[in-house]
């Protein structure tokens, strides 16, 4: 199998050294060229390393994902951009597909599965995670036929209402003290509690179990 050259483009760098060494120990000729913090960093890096493939995040600094694969893809088609974040908003989606990713993955993706996506996504397939599928499909159909809340909503207290209603609409933890004008710490304590509550696993899942209640 030649030899595929991936840039990691992701401003969480634990999060990007971690995948670089899954994704070169387990993968089959899989070689990580470069870590790219942002969507500037990305167009620049690109342009040098020329990658296979680009697993790109969407919320980062200077510019998001999303524009940044609009201005690779246009000046290097032929490069393969995979988004790989926790985001599964509509607008994201759509405008991600839009501009030329071939894929749309969320972080909590098994690595053998990325690693199997990268391999079809090179052969020409375009990939968008099942939970994506399920959430495009979902909103294609409309609202739920039953309009019964669910019990966990009357165990939230208004303030876990606030927070939850921030993070349906994509807000990360620092934005949630900023806007609310209340400490990180106190944003995480409330995060947890409300996982905990609603029985959820994580942010992407909270968003799909909140989004038509709060």
């Amino acid at each position: 199998m030649d030899k595929t050259n991936i840039l990691i483009v992701d401003d969480q760098l634990l999060f990007a050294e971690s995948l670089k060494i899954v994704l070169e120990m387990r993968g089959e000729n899989l070689n990580i060229v470069n870590i790219a913090s942002n969507g500037k960093e990305a167009v620049r890096m690109a342009e040098i390393h020329h990658p296979h493939v680009i697993l790109m995040d969407i919320r980062m600094p200077e510019m998001n994902g999303v524009e940044a694969v609009k201005i690779i893809k246009e000046k290097s088609p032929e490069i393969i951009i995979i988004m790989l974040t926790t985001f599964d908003d509509d607008h994201y989606i759509y405008n991600a597909l839009n501009n030329g990713a071939t894929g749309y993955l969320l972080k909590n993706t098994p690595p053998e599965k990325l690693i199997a996506s990268i391999y079809a996504a090179k052969s020409g397939m375009v990939l968008i995670s099942p939970a994506i599928v399920s959430h495009l499909t979902h909103d294609a159909a409309g609202p739920a036929l039953s309009d019964e809340k669910p019990p966990w909503l009357d165990e939230l207290s208004n303030r876990e209402k606030q927070v939850l209603k921030l993070i349906v609409n994509g807000l990360s933890n620092k934005e949630i003290c900023d806007e609310l004008f209340i400490a990180v710490q106190t944003v995480k304590n409330h995060v947890s509690l409300i996982y905990s509550k609603m029985g959820s696993h994580d942010r992407t899942q909270t968003i799909r179990m909140a989004k038509h209640f709060i």
